[in-house]
């Protein structure tokens, strides 16, 4: 059954035409009234999926040390700018902020970058902080940022090869206008679609994505970090080569769902790719670390050592749970392999912890 926000979308597309992949992701996920992150919490057992800071404190432990460390990388500001976008429940950031008091000499700043009301609820009864629609909102000055699972959720476009050439992959309304429907549009070469060359080779039924909004926020931090100093670092789930493939995926109770159906109900990811986020940030003057895989990201910043720690003092029952949170961020039929680490530096910087 059509929910209200599939209704009105099928009325949008009768007055305008088909919507990309893009602008159909950004009316379910943010639209004011019926977007999926305007009208729920969806992290944790009771909501769709559960995120790595809400698996093990360790995860938000580890990514205070590497903050640390990139502080004293930085010579020390004594005030630094922590920004987080997409910041869910504050999970991660209080984690962080908690783990920053072994550097008593910085003042950290921490800015949160977050659209919904709900969610910025949840952050503000765990944590001091200031929050921003975007990071032009922030001020300038030194800043290290991080972004968990955040570039997954941000909206893409999809392009089918079909013998003719690429064609953009479009949601239309189907003919009696009870729901949605995926269409095609005219035929595009690879250079006006915008896809890298490393698609040349793609052969007749690929799908393609790219990520404008990706790109473009990532070209942003990497201008900030050039102009301002500091560090950013992001974790998602993707590939670290330009690849053809349909990622799209959407989720709903822990299980994966139509992407068309119910709207604003379900969440909406696509993988990232990394290689053109790299190639993107180099353009803008940052220096590249990594895509590594999280597994050896969170083995080099020390992840089975914290967990030997805790486990001293926990019960048995506590200790299992402990393994369990370890394996499930660092296995690779986990999020060891899938999950990757990037970093973006200054170019002043030395390569940041947990990086070769």
């Amino acid at each position: 059954m059509p929910n209200r926000l599939s209704a009105m979308l099928v009325e949008r597309i009768r007055e305008t035409g088909p919507l990309t992949v893009a602008d159909y992701m950004q009316a379910a996920l943010t639209d004011p009234v019926h977007g999926y992150y305007v009208t729920r919490d969806p992290f944790g057992a009771a909501g769709d999926f559960i995120t790595a800071p809400e698996i093990s404190q360790i995860f938000g432990e580890l990514i205070g040390l590497w903050i640390a460390d990139c502080w004293d990388a930085m010579g020390r500001p004594r005030r630094l700018k922590i920004v987080e976008l997409g910041p869910g429940r504050g999970t991660l950031m209080a984690d962080v902020l908690r783990t920053l008091r072994v550097a008593p000499a910085m003042l950290p700043d921490p800015w949160l970058i977050e659209t919904s009301p709900m969610l910025r609820a949840a952050q503000r009864a765990r944590i001091e902080a200031q929050w921003a629609d975007s990071l032009e909102d922030v001020p300038p000055g030194p800043m290290v940022l991080i972004a968990n699972e955040f570039l997954d959720a941000l909206p893409i476009r999809q392009f089918s090869r079909t013998e003719d050439g690429w064609h953009e992959r479009l949601v239309a309304a189907t003919a009696d206008g009870s729901g949605l429907e995926w269409t095609l549009g005219g035929t595009l070469s690879r250079q006006d679609a915008g896809l890298p060359v490393a698609l040349d080779s793609a052969e007749a039924g690929d799908i393609a994505e790219t990520s404008p909004a990706a790109m473009a926020l990532v070209h942003g931090v990497a201008a900030r970090l050039v102009r301002d100093s500091g560090a950013a670092l992001f974790i998602d789930y993707g590939t670290t080569t330009s690849r053809p493939g349909d990622s799209l995926q959407a989720v709903r109770g822990h299980q994966y769902r139509d992407p068309l159906d119910t709207p604003g109900e379900t969440d909406l990811t696509a993988h990232v790719d990394f290689a053109a986020l790299a190639e993107e940030a180099v353009g803008a003057g940052a220096v590249v670390h990594g895509p590594t895989p999280q597994s050896l990201f969170l083995e080099s910043l020390g992840i089975f050592t914290r967990a030997q720690v805790l486990k001293r003092g926990a019960t048995p029952a506590q200790s299992r749970d402990i393994d369990l949170a370890v394996h499930r961020l660092t296995a690779p039929d986990q999020m060891g392999s899938l999950f990757k680490a990037m970093a973006l530096t200054d170019p002043s910087m030395p390569p940041p912890a947990g990086f070769p």
